[in-house]
């Protein structure tokens, strides 16, 4: 096989429909935009324009606020990790992010995985996530394992006391 022998498959790249190109061609004379109005003009832009009235998309109340600062975890469940065990995917022991990821376990979490306590944990395991909750902790110590976390809890600042002058 030489690089001149190479072609894309039947069907790979199609060609644009040219249109206004004779009446013969299907595509001619309006081109199939019919007839008149301002659809069937150049330039025009029109997505969500009402003829005037409000638009749909200003007219619907806007809700809830999107905080850019908030971290975003993965979430896991221990009854998700147990019965990746008993599936096979997992061994017990130690056990990182990169380990649960690869074996499909948890996907995406720009800021890690955050181990929940929902179900229950048999196998004795040591994990390192990035958090845990208080009863997830709980519930790995109990089956004889335990829980690092890489990121700390969250500690309430208390506010300043007011000196009086």
């Amino acid at each position: 096989m030489k690089i001149s022998d190479l072609k894309d498959n039947a069907g790979a790249r199609k060609s644009r429909m040219r249109v206004g190109r004779g009446e013969g061609s299907g595509k001619g004379k309006t081109s199939g935009r019919g007839q008149k109005g301002q659809k069937s003009r150049s330039g025009v832009s029109i997505n969500g324009f009402e003829g005037g009235q409000m638009p749909l998309h200003m007219r619907i109340p806007k809700r809830g606020f999107n905080n850019p600062n908030a971290k975003d975890y993965a979430e896991l469940n221990l009854g998700m990790l147990q019965k990746a065990f008993d599936a096979k995917k997992l061994q017990a022991g130690t056990l990182g992010e990169a380990e649960l990821r690869e074996a499909g376990l948890v996907r995406g979490g720009k800021n890690g995985v955050s181990l929940l306590a929902k179900g229950e944990l048999k196998e004795k395991v040591e994990l390192t996530v990035a958090r845990a909750s208080k009863g997830a902790v709980a519930a790995v110590e109990k089956a004889g394992g335990s829980v690092t976390q890489t990121v700390g809890p969250k500690v309430r600042k208390e506010p300043k006391e007011k000196v009086k002058a």
